[in-house]
């Protein structure tokens, strides 16, 4: 299910009862909270709210025409959505965010917005922002990062959201150093909140899973990427680090590539063709996360070499699936991941393949990494995230707590003297 927006909206001090993307595991905390929640979905239809309370006011897209009919935001909806369609880049978007939404943000009298994922609108009430990366900054020789004017729309977003965000989330100390230099954002006001292990991955069920060879027509022990195909993933080093053990060793392993396709697809074919590894690799698009489960579990390992961090999902994902992880070791990865992968040059095939030999040649080593993985897994959850979360909203109250509600915005907005800068 994707999501384009999803906003949390908290009075401080109180408490609710939380289920989202990242916020995994519904927490019970003490206090009541009247929320907000516009909850816009790629989707028709949701199994259910992700929030879960009697505080809570949900307001989605997608219901039936008839609660559509009955809901005070239709108006809301259908006007957000005609300037979506309309909108041809993220500054245009927060601009839309501010004429449509902020109206009902200030009319529930809301202390604090958190935004879920990255993507933040400012608004003139202090916001939290969650921030995943700044890989235009680090690596804008990639297409997507930097073409069809990517560059300058991710730049003028961040450059604003960033600086005028009352804290910014983000998983690592590399990724806060990123923060500060590049947008010379105060380090205090730069959390650090890991990825939490996803809860599906955690909580999978060992079933009798080899069904999933069968299915997609591969065999055991590959090596598993999955990977949208966009260039910046660098599956060409893996195929280059698999080309070279079956030159040089006579050692023969499958890919498994698994991922839907952003624009790269044909050129990483053409690679796997010109390699003459047609018949090693199998490419198998887009496949549902019930089949990742046994993907992983039946993988000799993953070869995670994405140029992008410093914060990743996958390995997470394999850690607690007991999948051994061979992974980039991009700026972020040896704090995110530890022990429990081995780390290398993304850029070196020859260094990638070692890595991958070195598990074929040594199964203590390999068990060793599965076992690791397993405790790292289990050591950052969706419940340590969300209880974190609310430890840092606990701190920002003494400042929020130095002005009324809505008095200086209410009076600003009343007048022809703009508000007071929010950053």
């Amino acid at each position: 299910m994707k999501f384009f927006y999803q906003i949390l909206l908290l009075k401080l001090g109180e408490a609710l009862r939380l289920k989202t993307k990242y916020f995994e595991r519904s927490l019970n905390l003490v206090g009541q909270a009247v929320i907000l929640l516009l909850y816009i979905a790629g989707t028709k239809k949701l199994s259910q709210a992700p929030l879960l309370g009697q505080h809570i006011e949900y307001r989605s897209l997608h219901h039936s025409v008839k609660k559509l009919l009955l809901s005070q935001s239709l108006k809301l909806i259908k006007e957000l959505f005609k300037r979506l369609r309309q909108s041809k880049n993220l500054l245009e978007l927060n601009s839309v965010f501010k004429d449509v939404i902020l109206v009902a943000i200030l009319g529930k009298e809301v202390d604090l917005v958190w935004y879920l994922e990255p993507s933040t609108r400012t608004v003139e009430i202090p916001y939290i922002t969650t921030l995943w990366d700044l890989q235009h900054r680090v690596q804008p020789c990639f297409p997507e990062l930097s073409t069809q004017g990517q560059w300058d729309e991710r730049e003028q977003f961040y450059a604003k959201v960033l600086r005028c965000a009352s804290i910014i989330v983000t998983g690592t100390e590399a990724g806060r150093a990123e923060v500060e230099r590049f947008y010379q954002v105060p380090s205090d006001r730069i959390k650090i909140l890991p990825f939490p292990t996803p809860e599906w991955a955690l909580n999978a069920p060992h079933n009798d899973d080899r069904y999933i060879l069968e299915k997609y027509n591969i065999p055991e022990n590959y090596l598993f990427y999955p990977a949208q195909f966009w260039a910046h993933k660098n599956h060409v080093a893996l195929l280059m680090a698999v080309k070279w053990l079956r030159s040089q060793y006579n050692l023969i392993f499958p890919v498994v590539f698994v991922g839907s396709e952003k624009g790269n697809k044909q050129y990483i074919q053409q690679v796997v063709a010109d390699l003459d590894l047609s018949s090693q690799v199998h490419f198998l698009g887009f496949v549902p996360q019930a089949d990742i489960v046994p993907l992983y579990r039946h993988a000799f390992a993953l070869a995670f070499m994405s140029f992008c961090g410093p914060d990743n999902i996958p390995p997470l994902e394999a850690f607690a699936l007991g999948c051994p992880v061979v992974a980039a070791n991009v700026s972020g990865a040896l704090e995110q991941l530890g022990n429990a992968a081995l780390l290398v040059d993304q850029r070196d095939e020859r260094q990638v393949a070692l890595a991958i030999k070195s598990l074929y040649d040594d199964p203590i080593l390999r068990q060793t990494l599965v076992q690791r993985g397993l405790a790292r897994a289990a050591k950052w959850t969706g419940q340590d995230y969300v209880k974190a979360g609310f430890e840092m909203i606990t701190e920002f109250e003494s400042l929020r707590r130095c002005w009324s509600q809505y008095g200086l915005v209410k009076s600003a907005r009343s007048s022809n003297i703009p508000p007071s800068p929010p950053c």
